[in-house]
């Protein structure tokens, strides 16, 4: 009897032991609060073992949000009119960029995208949109908001963008940020993957800048070690992102509206990228967000267009998704004339352009 009860509570010791160890392990990880997947698999579901070489595939997508309507219920019932599966665009925009805003909605239109929604930054923008049969939500007034969004310049209202979205996706919607220089050819959301937290155009101009290279850095003095190796890619643009309601993303948000509340003279698309690819190291954490890069010919940049589409024979044929007049200053004519190309089949309409700015 007695041998019988040892064996029971040796038994019963190892698996206290076991317990034991299971929250020491757990406790250990909590406190790191470094390991990303075990962040995920508490959150997600059962842990499972890693399944044979070449078939484990790490987790993409990040779960969206609850969605939360008494954050806004005035924009949450525009946005239930709006938007197509809990998706469209959005646009900011004040009197500046008038002219372009009518050139952006009329593309728009043109291409039957039906979900898309323009902040008006003044009263009349909210007019304008109105009398076109354009949506428009305009925010309640918030003094420091209104100040920059009456008669900021571009990169002032860019940064405006970031504080304003962080509200769409607490209502649960996807947002395509679009800035207004843009023409619309087909309707980008069926060109989508959705397998990330935020999917972005790229400044990029071909394969090595707008997807990733090696970059091998010469230093002569080191000799034998004289080459090192570099990761580079060209940034994301600012001014055209898919992005999810993640926590991920509206962490990206408070991040980048944070710094550029801090920093002044801080450029809206620099602070964004560097939130975005900045790995964690001594004295910072860095996001933890899936990106992904869109198709350079398809969401394309006005670099890609006036220094090598425009050029090439068969390049000429394809039809973009959009094109984004990010990389020029007279941007109201160069979309005039992407139209004019794309649109009305004027196969000149680009040639009095030069590659770069005048």
């Amino acid at each position: 009897m007695l041998k019988s009860e040892i064996v029971s509570l040796s038994e019963k010791n190892s698996e206290l032991k076991k317990q034991v160890r299971d929250l020491t392990e757990r406790l250990q990880l909590a406190e790191q609060g470094k390991d990303q997947a075990q962040k995920q698999f508490l959150v997600l579901g059962e842990q499972h073992k890693a399944g044979p070489f070449g078939t484990v595939k790490a987790l993409r997508t990040n779960p969206t949000v609850v969605p939360d309507d008494s954050v806004n219920p005035r924009l949450a019932k525009i946005l239930e009119k709006v938007a197509v599966r809990k998706e469209l665009i959005v646009a900011l925009a004040n009197s500046n960029v008038k002219e372009m805003l009518e050139v952006w909605f009329s593309s728009i239109k043109r291409a039957g995208i039906p979900n898309y929604l323009v902040i008006a930054l003044d009263d009349h923008i909210e007019e304008f949109c109105k009398s076109n049969d354009v949506p428009v939500y305009k925010r309640d007034p918030d003094a420091g908001i209104d100040a920059v969004g009456r008669s900021g310049g571009n990169h002032a209202v860019s940064g405006l963008k970031f504080r304003i979205l962080r509200e769409f996706l607490q209502l649960g919607y996807s947002v395509l940020l679009s800035d207004v220089d843009i023409i619309y050819l087909q309707n980008p959301f069926n060109h989508l993957y959705r397998d990330s937290d935020v999917e972005s155009m790229t400044d990029g101009h071909n394969n090595m800048t707008a997807y990733g290279y090696n970059d091998v850095f010469d230093e002569p003095a080191m000799g034998w070690a004289r080459y090192a190796h570099t990761m580079r890619i060209w940034v994301y643009n600012s001014g055209f992102f898919f992005i999810r309601p993640t926590i991920p993303s509206i962490e990206l948000l408070d991040r980048v509206a944070d710094r550029l509340a801090k920093q002044s003279n801080s450029w809206d698309q620099a602070v964004f990228n560097e939130e975005l690819f900045f790995p964690s190291h001594p004295g910072y954490e860095g996001l933890h967000a899936a990106k992904r890069t869109m198709d350079f010919y398809m969401f394309m940049n006005s670099k890609v267009l006036f220094k090598t589409v425009r050029k090439d024979a068969k390049l000429k044929k394809l039809k973009p998704v959009i094109v984004h007049v990010n990389y020029h200053p007279d941007k109201l004519r160069r979309m005039k004339a992407v139209v004019e190309f794309f649109v009305n089949g004027k196969q000149d309409a680009l040639d009095p352009y030069p590659d770069g700015s005048e």
